[in-house]
């Protein structure tokens, strides 16, 4: 009998990988409306048009849906003026970057990013057996883009820009952002993961599109899970060269993105107007949770994403206990910090309270 495991093993790799915390429902409390902000959700239900469209596609359910993507990758190359070659789709942004993972990176390699950013990318780098490279953001919660160019080796393969940042909400400002791809070695791809761009009000965040144009080692990652409201249903897709969206499709899992997802990605495109209206809402609302904060005392990151972050350090994990005792669920993140997402205003108003009290006790 051969020598080896009693039984198959999997790979050693998947011993030491973070765990992807996702964010908690909040437990009942008694004489409280329970609110939970500690995922960033959309707190809008669907369009009804959007609704419509999904329950006329589940009639369909039996067939597989396009694997191409045609329509969806036909519509979002006219909404953003590039090339149906250079759309690939998967599921949510996060399943397209573990397919450009497989695709640009082998044992051994390197890919790099800022940290703390989104809990998604130590795991996505491991899984083909790439060393994960967090550089710290800066004192200000921001990309500290000299230091992550200076991480950069001969076994760089990806370097990863999240902008705003997940969980700070601070942009990459596009000028940075292009001295910094003028001096990245052509061979690295740089990903721009723009979850959150709907969200942005900053005029000098990065124009993505038009950085993709001028440099040819530039991807776009976006998402219909944020501002569209689809995060249930799984779509996102990478802008990328060619060659490298061909990539990514050959990576993709077969069949991944549904038939009501890519059915409700095409309605949302279609029903821009009524989601821009709603965005507006979630992006005021940011602003007023920012200016009460910083009635409180608060010094916190200006946020360009449908959340706001508290760098709590080794009070993290105290605020989001104080939170839930409050029915209220935040994403508390180590010791680092505590991510409050912009939901109702019933919630906002909640966590001003907690804020207020908790302000006033260390006063």
């Amino acid at each position: 009998m051969p020598s080896g495991p009693a039984t198959p093993a999997p790979r050693p790799v998947l011993a030491s990988l973070p765990a992807y915390r996702p964010g908690r429902p909040p437990a009942p409390v008694a004489g409280l409306t329970a609110y939970k902000i500690s995922s960033n959700e959309n707190p809008y239900p669907p369009l009804p048009s959007v609704l419509a469209v999904v329950r006329e596609a589940a009639a369909g359910i039996n067939r597989y849906p396009d694997m191409g993507n045609t329509a969806l990758r036909g519509a979002l190359a006219e909404r953003l003026g590039v090339g149906v070659g250079q759309i690939a789709c998967g599921t949510g942004s996060v399943g397209v970057l573990g397919q450009i993972m497989t695709a640009m990176c082998e044992p051994g390699d390197e890919v790099v990013f800022a940290w703390r950013s989104f809990e998604a990318y130590p795991i996505v780098t491991a899984l083909p057996g790439a060393r994960p490279v967090p550089v710290p953001l800066t004192s200000g919660h921001e990309h500290d883009l000299p230091a992550m160019l200076g991480a950069i080796t001969s076994r760089t393969k990806v370097v990863l820009v999240c902008t705003p940042n997940n969980p700070t909400g601070t942009i990459v400002p596009d000028a940075d952002l292009r001295l910094f791809l003028d001096a990245v070695p052509p061979h690295v791809l740089v990903v721009i993961d723009e979850a959150y761009l709907e969200f942005v009000t900053h005029p000098g965040a990065p124009d993505s599109l038009s950085i993709a144009r001028d440099f040819p080692n530039v991807v776009v990652l976006r998402t219909f899970s944020k501002a569209y409201g689809l995060a249930g249903l799984r779509v996102g897709y990478a802008v990328a060269p060619e060659p490298l969206a061909e990539a990514l499709r050959a990576t993709a899992t077969p069949f991944g993105v549904n038939l009501l997802a890519q059915a409700a990605a095409l309605a949302s495109l279609e029903a821009i107007d009524e989601l821009t209206v709603r965005v507006k809402e979630l992006v005021a609302e940011r602003e007023r949770v920012e200016a009460a904060l910083a009635v409180q005392g608060w010094r916190l990151p200006a946020s360009q994403a449908n959340f706001v972050w508290f760098p709590l350090g080794e009070d993290t994990a105290a605020f989001a206990e104080v939170c839930e005792r409050r029915a209220l669920t935040v994403r508390p993140y180590g010791t680092d910090g505590v991510r409050a997402t912009i939901g109702e205003p019933e919630a906002s108003d909640r966590l001003l309270e907690i804020a207020a009290r908790w302000r006033a006790a260390r006063a």
